[in-house]
This record gives structure tokens, sequence and C-alpha cells, in this order.
């Protein structure tokens, strides 16, 4: 039986507007390229983060694998696994949802965090509440970095969950900072935040504009991840304990789709493909561990929605 949409009032609107059809064409060819996916890449065989060995996880958000191979310069063994999410909170919700991890702090410049249920953690250390940068429109790395030597410090006996915004968008190198001020992030104009809202660098690409390209996103992408990476390498060696890199996602820069050939940007949620799910694990060398004990968690503050909600349309998720 055919769905509801399917009727005479709305073939008339395709009619009047033909793109009515390709929009429709596309939304039923992602499900489908959805559903192959996932039968290739199922979440079930995602590795679950907090089950790993480590004393210090730090996670790059939309970090590939291939990315992360190609530049890196951290000393110690990296494999490829297979994340459980296409996309930040699908990530959150399949590794922390309904779960305690008493042991662990989590230090995040991500808002979807506010989207998972109190006392999963110890403590939650909400970054963007604090250190939003209204000139980049993200927390920028160092910010984060300094967040997490204030948390082991203050929680010496606790695992530590550091999850960094970059490489995801906006760009913030002196590459990305050049690029077009029609917006690489929604509400962003450049570095600064905007009244009306403007399409992605991820819109702009899947939409043709003549003004930005794959490579030029990919330098600016690749300059991103060179920004954490210092700070992800300062933080390591000040820290004590097993400390791994990951990635919660990666992220698309217009691959066809399959057995549908659309090309995508950015990252889905719910699109299991390997330039989505395939994310670094990277073990530096540790010579000692540290001692780690569960707490009941304490009260994390409360964010307002609305700056939730500002906050995440500028990372281009709202």
């Amino acid at each position: 039986m055919l769905p509801s949409r399917y009727n005479l009032t709305n073939l008339r609107r395709v009619v009047r507007d033909p793109r009515r059809l390709r929009t429709e064409a596309e939304a039923l060819g992602s499900r489908l390229n959805r559903a192959v996916a996932a039968r290739r890449h199922p979440p079930g065989d995602a590795v679950a983060i907090m089950d790993e060995d480590w004393d210090n996880c730090f996670v790059l958000d939309a970090c590939r694998y291939d990315l992360f191979a190609e530049r890196h310069d951290l000393p110690g063994e990296l494999r490829k696994v297979t994340s459980a999410g296409s996309q930040s909170l699908e990530f959150m919700e399949r590794n922390f949802a309904g779960e305690t991890h008493h042991d662990a702090v989590y230090v995040t410049a991500n808002p979807f965090v506010t989207r998972l249920d109190d006392g999963v953690f110890h403590r939650v250390v909400d970054c963007f509440a604090d250190e939003w940068d209204p000139d980049l429109g993200t927390v920028p790395p160092g910010a984060v970095a300094d967040a997490a030597r204030a948390a082991s410090e203050r929680y010496p006996g606790k695992r530590l969950l550091v999850h960094f915004m970059q490489p995801h968008y906006p760009f913030i190198g002196e590459r990305g900072r050049d690029l077009d001020s029609g917006g690489v992030t929604g509400h962003v104009t450049g570095q600064a935040k905007t009244d009306e809202p403007t399409d992605s660098i991820w819109d702009r690409l899947a939409d043709g504009d003549p003004d930005v390209s794959p490579e030029t996103a990919w330098a600016a992408y690749a300059e991103n991840f060179d920004l954490v990476q210092e700070h992800v390498a300062d933080l390591a060696a000040a820290l004590d304990g097993k400390t791994v890199v990951t990635a919660d996602h990666g992220n698309l820069f217009g691959e066809r789709q399959w057995p549908v050939p659309f090309r995508r940007y950015g990252h889905p949620a719910r699109l299991r493909v390997p330039e989505l799910v395939e994310v670094p694990w990277h073990e530096l060398p540790a010579d000692e561990r540290r001692t780690v004990t569960a707490d009941p968690p304490e009260q994390t503050d409360d964010v307002a929605s609305d700056t939730v909600r500002d906050r995440l349309d500028h990372l281009g998720y709202a």
C-alpha cells in the first residue's frame, strides 16, 4: 500500500514544482542506502569505548580514519575500529545511554551531551557552556585541554573522557578562516555568529556552490585536525596513565553511496558507511597506570535549553 502522502494534491504540487520529486526520490534513496549500509557495518560490531582499557580517552569529533592515519605524528600503535554512530548523538546514545560510569569524568565540547540522562558519569564538564568562543563559533581545542587538566587535578582517581570538537567544522585555522563568508556552519559567517541562518559547508558543497570545492574543504578540515592534534599531544604528555585517541564518527566529502549513487557530505545520522563509521583507535605508550575508583555522581549544572539549541544550530545539527 502506498504512503498517504502519495495523493492527488501532492501530485499537483510536483507538477508545479518538479524539485519536489527529486526531494522525494532522494529521501527514498537515502532510506535504502541506510538499510544496505547497516547490514554491511552493523552497530553490533562497533567498539564499546567504555569497555576498552584506558585511563584517558580523547575523542576527536568527525575525524575520519584516513585523515588521522595520514597526518598524525603521535607515538604508539594505531588500528581501525568501527564507531557506534555516524553522528555524535548516535555515538553518545549507543555508548553511554542507560549505563553508569561513575569511575569516569566526561569533559566535552559537544552540546549533545545534554541529551543524556543525569548520572551516567561521575561528573560531566560542559565546556560549551563556559568556553564557547563567539568569534570562532565553537569551543577551541585549547579550552578543552585546559578543562581536562583541571578535571584531572580535581578528580585524580577517575578515568578521563575528553571530547574535542575538532576537526569538525567550523574551520578555525588560517586557511579555514579564509573560506567564503557565506558560512562554514549554520549561523556562522567566517568566524562570527550571524542573525540569519546560513548554509553549512556541507550544504554548499551538496548544492554545487562554485565558491567552495571538496579539495578546499578537505584542506581546512585537515588544518583543524593539525590544530587539535597539538593540544592532544600536549595533554597526553601532561596526564598520567594510558591514553587512547579515537573519534565519534567520520565525515563524507561527496562519496557516492550505494545502491542509490547519491553524493553525500557531512555526517548524516544512521548512515553506516566506511567514511563515517571507520575511525582511529590510537594507543599511546604508558609506563604507569592510574588507580581508578567509582564514586556517586556529582550534580552537573543545567544549561538553558535555548542555549543548547543555539549552539547545535552553530554546529549544523539543529
